[in-house]
């Protein structure tokens, strides 16, 4: 509706992006490995990784190989014909996982909402439809459409876009009694979980807790949802983070981030009985396993699986762990918990992360934020014990800034 001679004019941004992104004063022309290149030549360790996405790093040249030689032939065809690259990598990802089919995207939300619907699709396809309650925790994200919002455990995510969509239980991290009686309801389909939740604090459920889903799902007939978007692909250890629980699998899962290593793409994986209800025209994607998207993920996903990279996150892992201790005993008055699992490590902090993740900056630390005031440390995977080491010096003198900025503010106040 075009704005009246009253009506306030609202200012253009001078970027012409919409105000959405609360972006650190940053720009990088170029990547090598672990580290990031402003146009000034400066350098930051990139302990980030655009969110876990770069898992194998920047300019890999597996990835970047794969990339020109698909980028001459053929970008984009449809799903209207077969991909031959887009049936490669499903049968991957189903030989390395529990999975007997996929359906390919173009990022994580892309996926969760395959799975949403797929879930409800299974119980319609037995004759009950009803049966469309998707049971999630509070601390979660799952993404940022609008089903993926109202499946995630942030009410701040759903401010100012109406009322929240029908089937979404949100339940209290941890609360056995509520988690059974949710899942004993008659209209309960599905329970999605991060077994690592990331922008709620870097949460790792225990082993038994998985299990527990597990069994409880097939006690009532619902379907496990695992969100592995961030967690899955190499970042705990393990190629995907439910593998350190034993008799745990999920019905349906969600990738993306380390898939595509950079480029978009995500993954939504099933067996085939889960996903019996998505039949044709029950879902599709216009750009969803293209050719060059689908070239990039089989590149990724051939380094990925790779034992020698899992064993080497797993020792890096260690270590950034055993040091991350040692600086909390040094710094009580700005470390509180070390949490996470394997190369998804959160700082719970004392001070305000977001000022902490600044104060990193200023020592070329990227780092990421996350709920519960934590930072993550997401590092690539193939980050060396020397670089470790070098990100744990920055995050010390990032540590002695913090308290040297509180006792500034202390003195202020008194």
């Amino acid at each position: 509706m075009p704005a009246s001679d009253t009506t306030p004019k609202v200012a253009v941004p001078p970027d012409h992006l919409m105000g959405v992104f609360a972006r650190a004063p940053l720009a990088f022309e170029r990547g090598e490995g672990v580290r990031l290149y402003t146009e000034a030549g400066e350098a930051y360790l990139d302990c980030l990784a655009g969110i876990a996405v770069n898992a194998l790093g920047h300019n890999h040249p597996t990835l970047v190989g794969a990339l020109n030689a698909q980028g001459g032939k053929l970008w984009h065809v449809s799903n209207i014909f077969r991909i031959p690259g887009q049936e490669d990598l499903a049968k991957k990802l189903c030989e390395v996982s529990f999975a007997d089919v996929c359906f390919m995207t173009n990022s994580g939300t892309e996926a969760v909402e395959c799975a949403l619907k797929t879930a409800r699709k299974y119980h319609a396809a037995n004759g009950a439809p009803e049966r469309i309650d998707v049971i999630g925790f509070e601390g979660s994200f799952h993404g940022r459409s609008y089903a993926a919002v109202n499946a995630s455990g942030n009410r701040s995510y759903m401010d100012g876009f109406g009322p929240q969509l029908p089937g979404y239980v949100h339940l209290p991290f941890g609360d056995h009694d509520a988690l059974k009686a949710a899942a004993a309801s008659p209209t309960a389909a599905a329970i999605i979980v991060e077994p690592v939740q990331g922008e709620g604090g870097a949460r790792s459920l225990p082993t038994q807790c998985l299990r527990g889903l597990r069994q409880l799902c097939d006690e009532h007939g619902l379907l496990l949802i695992y969100d592995e978007i961030q967690c899955g692909l190499g970042r705990t250890g393990k190629l995907f983070a439910h593998e350190w629980a034993e008799h745990a699998e999920p019905d349906i899962m969600c990738l993306a981030k380390a898939l595509g290593g950079g480029f978009p793409l995500g993954a939504c994986i099933a067996t085939a009985e889960a996903a019996k209800g998505m039949t044709p025209g029950a879902h599709g994607s216009t750009y969803g396993g293209n050719p060059l998207a689908m070239a990039v993920g089989q590149a990724s996903l051939s380094e990925l699986v790779k034992p020698e990279l899992l064993q080497h996150v797993r020792d890096v892992a260690g270590y950034f762990t055993q040091q991350l201790e040692g600086l909390k005993t040094r710094f009580p008055d700005v470390i509180a918990d070390i949490r996470g699992k394997g190369l998804l490590i959160g700082v719970k902090l004392i001070p305000k992360n977001r000022d902490f993740m600044e104060m990193a900056r200023d020592q070329h630390l990227l780092v990421a934020g996350g709920g519960d005031n934590c930072i993550r440390l997401l590092p690539p995977l193939v980050i060396t014990q020397d670089e470790a080491r070098e990100a744990i010096a920055r995050l010390e003198a990032t540590c002695e800034a913090a308290r040297a900025a509180m006792k500034t503010a202390e003195a202020v106040d008194a």
